[in-house]
């Protein structure tokens, strides 16, 4: 009994508190569940985009026209080494081809839809930076970073497709340590170029020469 007069309950805490041990019993099961599900959604191909392969408006063989054709990426990819976005080539690159040689093509109708109507092919783009993160195409290859650094074998793809999953983590690990990705800037472009030396040995070379000390500062790539 209390002082006064009614019954003590045997019980401490109040009833309620039975209902709050089981509800953290379930925070403390979900929440590492979740964590583990979302870093691995998140480090996933699927968000990465790697193995994204989009059907384009017209089916350009890569492995046809630089692979075996020995097409240079700076013929449609002009303004690759000047500035920051590689230009996608304009119908009339294609026609100066393709008004002589398989002129009259199905697979060419949006090409010559495009030059009768005006306008430009409808390309589907594959590498495709999120709006707040910045690439200059021009300071990395005129550093010697190879094409196939980013954008793989493409001499040897029918469809053009992401292999590398061109993430923060991803650009940081060249940053900070360069030496792999570089090569003679002759042969930046050049999708089956190997050293004639050590690999690693050739590029702290070339980076010393060059003095690369590329930049992991947030506002370099978040401006």
């Amino acid at each position: 009994m209390d002082p006064r007069g009614k019954e003590r309950s045997p019980f401490v805490f109040p009833g309620w508190a039975n209902r709050l041990r089981e509800l953290l019993a379930v925070v403390a099961v979900m929440v590492p569940a979740y964590l583990v599900l979302l870093i691995a959604y998140g480090l996933s191909p699927r968000t990465s985009a790697v193995g994204y392969e989009p059907v384009q408006p017209v089916p350009y063989s890569h492995a046809l026209h630089v692979g075996q054709l020995g097409l240079d990426c700076r013929y449609c990819h002009t303004t690759v080494e000047s500035a920051a976005f590689a230009a996608i080539p304009p119908t009339q690159t294609c026609l100066n081809c393709h008004r002589r040689i398989r002129a009259q093509s199905p697979k060419l109708l949006p090409v010559r839809e495009s030059d009768a109507g005006d306008l430009p092919v409808p390309w589907v783009k594959v590498h495709d930076l999120p709006d707040f993160a910045y690439f200059n195409h021009a300071a990395h290859v005129s550093r010697g970073v190879g094409c196939v650094s980013c954008h793989g074998r493409v001499d040897e793809m029918e469809t053009v497709r992401q292999v590398e999953p061109l993430s923060m983590a991803w650009c940081l690990s060249c940053h900070r340590a360069p030496e792999a990705q570089l090569r003679p800037l002759d042969f930046v472009t050049a999708m089956d170029w190997t050293p004639g030396e050590d690999r690693l040995a050739l590029g702290r070379r070339l980076r010393r020469e060059r003095d690369l000390n590329p930049s992991t500062d947030c506002a370099t790539c978040h401006r």
